[in-house]
Parts: C-alpha cells; sequence; structure tokens
C-alpha cells in the first residue's frame, strides 16, 4: 500500500500538473474572447497589447487565491525555514536541489544546441555530487563552472515558440502557455523523479521520500530566497499584481537569452527592477 508521505507528494505534485494543464486550456479557449479597448482609444489599446493579460480577471482572481495561501502556508514555512536554518546551511540546500536538476538542465542545453553548456553541465553534476558531497557544496562554481539553469520553457522561446499571453496559475504562479507547456514536459518527460512520480505509482519508498522532500523544499527555499525582494515589491509597488507580471516577463525573457535580451525588447519596457530567483 502507499503511504501517507507517497499519497501526499502525488496529490500535490497532481495538483500543480493539473493547474498547469489547465492554464493552457484556459489560455486557448478564453483569450480570443477577451475584449480589447478600441484602437480610437490608442493610449488604452496600446497598454492592452503591452500587458499581453487578456485574461487579467481571471488571472487577479487566481492571484489573490495564491496570496492567501501564500500567507497561510507557504510564507510562515518560510520564515521559519529562514530563521531556524543558518545561512551556509540554507545555500548548500540550495545547491543540493540545483544539482538535482542537472538532468533536467543537461537535455535542455542539447535540445538548444549548446553543447558547451551541456559539458558544463554534466561537469558540474559530477564534480558537485562527488566532491560537493551530494552537491550540498557549489565545487565546479569554484573552479570556473558556473550554474546555469535551464528548462524546456526557455528550450521553446530558442526556438522561437511565443510566450502567449500572461497566465497567474493555481499553485504554481505567474506563467504563460510556453511556460506552462515547459513545465509539464520537463515534469513528466525529462527530469527523472518527476517520471518516477508520474508514471512509477509503486515506486520505491526512498525515491518517492526523496521526491516528496525535493518538491517541499524546492517551493519553501524558493520562497525564502525570494522573501525580502517580494516583500519590497509588494510594498514600493502601486499594483503588486502588475509589478509581479511585468518582473515575470522581464526575469523569463533574461532567461531564454541568458542574460542578454536584445535591446529592442519591448517585453522589457517599463519593467520594474529587481530580481526573482
Amino acid at each position: 500500500m502507499m503511504n501517507i508521505q507517497a499519497y501526499a507528494f502525488r496529490s500535490v505534485r497532481s495538483l500543480a500538473l493539473q493547474s498547469a494543464l489547465l492554464g493552457l486550456v484556459a489560455a486557448t479557449l478564453l483569450a480570443g474572447c477577451a475584449t480589447p479597448p478600441p484602437k480610437s482609444d490608442p493610449e488604452a489599446y496600446a497598454e492592452f497589447k503591452a500587458d499581453n493579460d487578456p485574461l487579467e480577471p481571471l488571472n487577479r482572481g487566481i492571484f489573490a487565491f495564491n496570496q492567501v495561501l501564500d500567507g497561510l502556508f507557504l510564507k510562515p514555512f518560510a520564515e521559519f525555514y529562514k530563521l531556524l536554518l543558518p545561512p551556509p546551511v540554507q545555500t548548500g540546500i540550495h545547491n543540493v536541489l540545483n544539482n538535482l536538476r542537472a538532468p533536467v538542465i543537461l537535455v535542455n542545453n542539447l535540445l538548444q544546441g549548446e553543447g558547451s553548456e551541456a559539458a558544463n553541465t554534466a561537469g558540474r553534476f559530477v564534480i558537485n555530487t562527488t566532491l560537493g558531497v551530494g552537491g550540498f557544496g557549489d565545487v565546479a562554481a569554484y573552479w570556473g563552472m558556473p550554474y546555469r539553469d535551464e528548462d524546456f520553457g526557455q528550450t521553446l522561446g530558442v526556438w522561437g515558440v511565443g510566450e502567449g499571453p500572461f497566465l497567474m496559475l493555481p499553485l504554481i504562479g505567474p506563467s504563460n502557455p510556453r511556460d506552462a507547456t515547459g513545465l509539464l514536459v520537463d515534469s513528466m518527460f525529462i527530469d527523472p523523479l518527476g517520471i518516477v512520480g508520474t508514471y512509477v505509482f509503486d515506486a520505491p519508498q526512498t525515491m518517492q521520500t526523496i521526491s516528496f522532500i525535493r518538491l517541499s523544499l524546492t517551493a519553501v527555499d524558493a520562497r525564502a530566497r525570494n522573501y525580502d525582494a517580494l516583500a519590497d515589491l509588494e510594498k514600493n509597488s502601486l499594483d503588486f499584481y502588475a509589478a509581479l507580471r511585468s518582473l515575470y516577463r522581464q526575469y523569463r525573457r533574461g532567461e531564454i537569452y541568458n542574460g542578454v535580451p536584445p535591446a529592442n525588447d519591448d517585453a522589457l519596457k517599463d519593467a520594474p527592477e529587481g530580481v526573482i530567483e
């Protein structure tokens, strides 16, 4: 019989993947129904096009729902995490989580035709898994092999696939059809632990435990690392939702272009300063 821990992992993971899938369906069915301002009002029409958020009323409702969940669960856990663990331990946990992403990053390096980056990813994984004690220490970074994240959403962007309308997904947060597709592909077809969680119902207890711990730690680690940045953004923004939407687009465009987006990239105009890790 599947134990409670494994069931909880599969339930939360299933909800997250269903959220991404439902977001794709909603974007497909509803985006075309959104009514833009008339072109006779050029300022309002230009703002509508720049926001790229035809589902804004729905997205804002989901954002409010996510904020409630964050206040009840994720934010308190992140505060306790920051209080309980000293910064070096938090950094070590973050390094382990990065190390576990190596298979996903490697496959996407290859899909993007980045041979040197694929070699860097493979080398980092070997070095940090061995000399870095399972990735807790980022030894490879000291040897001039920096961590660079990749995912299938970025791969689609490199291939020229447009981002589509902005989406706010339940549990997941800011996204778009391209990134939601990337999340599904990475989770279900590339990530070894994700494949086990998706297809192997009677996976060994150890694998289920690792998957459950990683899922939980990834959420708490991300919230803790961005705790101050998000607090500042919320405090200093007239519209937290709009600021987060703009920052997310800025961040993702920067990742697709490896930190050097085109100078004429409209997605970065008027974006708030800051980085979400």
